[in-house]
């Protein structure tokens, strides 16, 4: 017998502010055309004054139980991807399990900046695996609005808002790569690259938030080689190559780095799901919103195998392979 992790529920929130590119265009040297070209992005989504990550979370979260079936008190654990947290402490995590009213079971964030939905994924997954959770809500929830330099065009433009989640179960597998759930996983990081993208800010340095700063053409250069490596190297833990994927879900950067990941990979653009025109870059809220969307226009379907796959700062990257 083995345990796999399975998807019982996918959710996902945006806040109602949308910010369309041509806002940008009052404040700053671009264009709406301009951002079109090197990002994909049409659109975002900022959160209202007073909207934290931990609000975005739990309407992501709750989104997710109703499509389970489920409440919050049949979750034995939360593992919350961010990094833009409420407060420096306690975890998000924890502020989800309250505002759910969930009284039991236990949460932890996870900070892996845009790979952090893979590696929430990745924890969730060893939990189930290893008998300490039944059932583990993982969410990825962003704020990244909070962070922006807003006289910097090249990246305040790029990032946006939101939370997407998912709800897994272990189930009985039968130990092969036509089982449902979390088949396998790969994660990386290289702190060598940590001024590729980073913020300028912390407890123990400024005492302040600080801004982000990104060297997007360095770190695009990364970003295509290290995702098909971590994409290829997960499919090949489990026998699997690029043509039996039925859908990648990436994070969603830039169409640019998309479109360059699944040429490398002999895939065609059809058989990924593509949110970022929509939503900008929300970090590690990225895929579980995209997986969300895709379940909900019926493309992912039960028995699709899906290619997840991020990379941020750190660097950090990797991919997790299941089957839906």
């Amino acid at each position: 017998m083995t345990i796999r992790a399975v998807v019982k529920g996918v959710g996902h929130y945006l806040p109602e502010r949308v910010v369309p590119n041509s806002e940008f265009e009052a404040t700053l040297d671009t264009t709406d055309e301009w951002i079109r070209t090197r990002s994909g992005i049409e659109r975002r989504h900022f959160a209202a004054e007073g909207e934290t990550t931990s609000d975005l979370a739990v309407k992501a979260a709750n989104a997710a139980l109703k499509n389970a079936g489920l409440v919050a008190d049949d979750i034995d654990a939360i593992v919350l991807a961010t990094s833009t947290p409420d407060l420096t402490f306690p975890s998000v995590a924890t502020m989800v399990q309250e505002k759910l009213s969930m009284t039991r079971g236990f949460g932890f964030d996870v900070q892996a900046v845009c790979a952090g939905f893979v590696y929430a994924l990745t924890n969730a997954n060893a939990l189930i695996v290893s008998g300490q959770a039944k059932r583990v809500l993982v969410i990825g929830a962003e704020t990244f609005s909070r962070i922006m330099d807003w006289t910097d065009r090249a990246t305040c433009v790029l990032f946006g808002d939101g939370a997407g989640a998912l709800v897994l179960e272990g189930a009985e597998g039968a130990g092969d790569n036509a089982d449902r759930g979390i088949l396998s996983a790969d994660l990386n990081s290289d702190g060598r690259y940590r001024d590729m993208l980073y913020v300028d800010g912390g407890v123990s340095t400024t005492g302040t938030s600080g801004k982000l700063r990104m060297q997007g053409n360095a770190l695009f250069r990364q970003a295509v080689e290290k995702l098909t490596s971590t994409a290829r190297t997960a499919l090949k833990k489990i026998d699997l190559g690029d043509s039996d994927v039925n859908w990648i879900v990436p994070h969603q950067a830039n169409i640019r780095i998309i479109q360059g990941t699944a040429k490398k990979m002999g895939l065609s653009m059809d058989n990924v799901i593509v949110t970022v025109q929509d939503h900008g870059n929300t970090s590690a809220a990225s895929i579980p919103l995209a997986l969300s969307v895709g379940a909900a226009e019926g493309r992912i379907k039960e028995g699709d195998l899906v290619l997840t796959e991020a990379i941020g700062g750190g660097l950090a990257w990797g991919a997790v392979v299941l089957r839906w």
